[in-house]
């Protein structure tokens, strides 16, 4: 779909929850045989009919790979399919969510995100799509907020996805003029110890605020000399052209969008 434009790729981070009430015990593990505590949703899925429960985890297996495979009609046909089985599990409306920021439309994917995590309070999965909502809306204060949060909420050992994340806290925090803090997280690490292109963006992020828009570009061509796969610094590049700093593949920075979405924070 050619009208969609690359900062979109920010929300395949987290666009898929781990549906909690289908994790079976390992067989092998004694503790693992207890039968668990079950919420009140558990419950509610597990007193389907077998034959529905199985039905229901094929659409929800179908969903996110039509998802991954940026298939978006036939993956909401899939959450349609779902839906009329068991429509009361934070993944169901997180995919949702997921499938409508792909068309661009915001207030929609906000009130399935809102879903979510009513449904699974605190899942990070959900919170950090919230935030990267309210990062392309320009709503920097909640937005940072968020990313704080979410990143409380990863695993230690993921240091891609928390350099990225705190990399977008990096340029909340400059679009509030809180340049101190700006300034001590662009150095937080060295970049001989540490295994992500932070340093480097963080550095171009800076040269941008002050207007020095050739060392910018030079700290970005030092980043894909050091990450040779394209892959790595993809997230980066699309993260700044969110924040409006380059311009996309299509010509011109990322426009605000609008979509009945909040006005930007002051």
């Amino acid at each position: 779909m050619p009208s969609l434009k690359p900062w979109i790729n920010g929300l395949v981070l987290f666009n898929i929850c781990t549906l909690s009430f289908a994790q079976t015990p390992a067989l092998n593990d004694p503790a693992a045989q207890k039968t668990p505590e079950l919420n009140a949703i558990q419950r509610a899925f597990t007193n389907l009919p077998e034959q529905k429960r199985i039905d229901y985890l094929k659409h929800m297996d179908e969903v996110r790979r039509l998802f991954n495979q940026k298939r978006i009609f036939e993956a909401m046909d899939e959450i349609t399919n779902a839906r009329k089985i068991f429509d009361k599990n934070s993944e169901i409306h997180n995919m949702l969510g997921s499938c409508y920021v792909e068309f661009r439309d915001f207030k929609k994917a906000r009130v399935e995100f809102d879903k979510a995590l009513a449904l699974e309070p605190g899942l990070a999965a959900v919170i950090f799509n919230i935030a990267e909502l309210e990062f392309v809306t320009r709503q920097w204060k909640s937005a940072e907020e968020k990313l704080e949060l979410t990143l409380k909420k990863l695993p230690e050992g993921d240091i891609a996805t928390r350099r990225l994340v705190e990399f977008k806290i990096l340029l909340c925090k400059i679009a509030q003029g809180k340049d101190s803090e700006v300034n001590a997280l662009a150095e937080k690490y060295n970049p001989l110890d540490d295994d992500s292109p932070f340093y480097y963006y963080a550095q171009a992020s800076l040269c941008f605020r002050d207007n020095d828009v050739m060392k910018a570009e030079e700290w970005m061509q030092i980043a894909n000399r050091v990450f040779a796969n394209p892959d790595i610094t993809a997230p980066w590049q699309d993260t700044l052209i969110e924040f409006g700093y380059i311009e996309s593949f299509y010509g011109s920075k990322v426009d605000q969008q609008v979509n009945d979405a909040p006005p930007k924070d002051k």
